[in-house]
């Protein structure tokens, strides 16, 4: 029996069936928890909301996700979708379906609209904790990189959707009209060069989109991949497995952590910088930020952090950090939480945490303000809401 439902059964410690669709896995538990504790969560949410320094100003989004501000100052939103009618998949908690219900909505001159509909979406009954459009950044030229997740082996994605979810697992540069097109097959490198030698399985998740080049952190693979303007591919940076204690309800020991990069940005001294959401067992305190430069292996730059989904810089260069659930995945409650790492050191500081419920993504505004996608797991009740610092 399974001592936590919300997380699957192991068929052994070292499991790289979970290990590679933790994000999937994450967003699923949390939309349980959503499903258990609504009234308490919506009740932490409305008084959050009620503070002179958050205020919301999206609303009704479908699991929405990363997000990002394009040169004209219109706020642009992925959303992962709520799946469909089939076909169906194996999803890390059971059978999950796809549908094109993924999209893009604009934020701009106080009008909400999606301007790109139809994309691949996977997600389970009731269109809960979506696989679909993930990250979004924009570059120096004005358009924006998009990715959208997978969390299967891209084998199975080739072999039960065919041309419809070829999109699923793949990077595409969209411009400000909506138009997109698609640069790489981010999943299809992933089968072919399977990094740590074990299952493939790609999920694109966070973006950084650069002058030259475009970072795709691929939760599944456990990579950073650089994806030239040709659409060329790369490996940027591979992080490997870490050993952690076992959970209390296993053996006790040691087992191995997949380390899940969920996000990637360039910093004020021009490395790159990974977020982390770490694997099961989701220890609490396991999550870190990585400092990058291809060709060289990561360094820690910051640490003791719990499931991280992303991370950004502000001018001044401070780090400021988004953790889907402070408490830890095993936890029966879900706390999002946004921290602050001072530039100057000292200790971490928590900017923002009663309200925020599976925050799925930030980005810093023009205006200064912090904007977080809110139940990010969520169909229909997804949101994005500003904070101020």
């Amino acid at each position: 029996m399974n001592p936590h439902p919300l997380i699957p059964t192991l068929p052994s410690a070292g499991s790289r069936q979970l290990e590679a669709q933790l994000i999937a896995t994450s967003r699923t538990s949390g939309a349980k928890r959503l499903l258990g504790v609504a009234a308490a969560s919506v009740a932490l949410a409305l008084t959050a909301h009620a503070g002179a320094a958050w205020q919301i100003v999206a609303s009704g989004l479908n699991n929405p996700r990363g997000l990002d501000f394009a040169p004209n100052g219109a706020l642009f939103i992925a959303e992962a979708g709520t799946g469909g009618d089939g076909p169906e998949l194996t999803g890390a908690e059971g059978p999950v379906k796809f549908g094109l219900t993924g999209s893009i909505t604009r934020l701009w001159k106080g009008t909400q609209e999606r301007i790109v509909t139809g994309l691949p979406s996977l997600a389970g009954d009731g269109g809960f904790a979506a696989v679909g459009p993930s990250g979004i950044s924009f570059g120096p030229l004005g358009h924006a990189m998009l990715t959208i997740g997978l969390g299967q082996n891209p084998a199975v994605r080739d072999a039960k959707l065919g041309r419809a979810g070829a999109g699923l697992g793949s990077l595409y540069q969209l411009n400000q009209n909506g138009k997109l097109k698609l640069l790489a097959d981010v999943a299809a490198f992933e089968g072919v060069t399977n990094a740590d030698g074990k299952l493939p399985d790609s999920n694109p998740n966070g973006v950084y989109a650069d002058h030259s080049a475009t970072f795709v952190a691929d939760a599944g693979a456990n990579t950073l991949v650089q994806v030239n303007a040709n659409g060329s591919i790369s490996i940027a940076a591979f992080f490997p497995e870490r050993l952690v204690p076992t959970p209390p309800f296993l053996p006790p020991g040691q087992m191995p952590m997949q380390a899940v990069p969920t996000n990637v940005v360039r910093g004020p001294d021009g490395a790159l910088y990974v977020s982390q959401l770490t694997g099961f067992p989701f220890p609490v305190g396991g999550a870190r930020v990585y400092r990058v430069v291809p060709g060289s292996a990561p360094t820690v730059y910051a640490e003791g952090f719990t499931n991280i989904i992303d991370l950004e810089f502000d001018a001044q260069g401070n780090l400021y950090v988004l953790e889907i659930d402070a408490n830890g995945l095993l936890a029966p409650a879900a706390t999002g939480r946004l921290a602050r790492v001072n530039a100057a050191g000292g200790p971490v500081q928590t900017i923002a945490s009663t309200g925020l419920v599976m925050p799925g993504g930030l980005a810093i505004g023009p205006d200064g303000g912090i904007y977080v996608t809110n139940f990010s797991t969520s169909p229909g009740a997804g949101e994005v809401v500003r904070i101020q610092p």
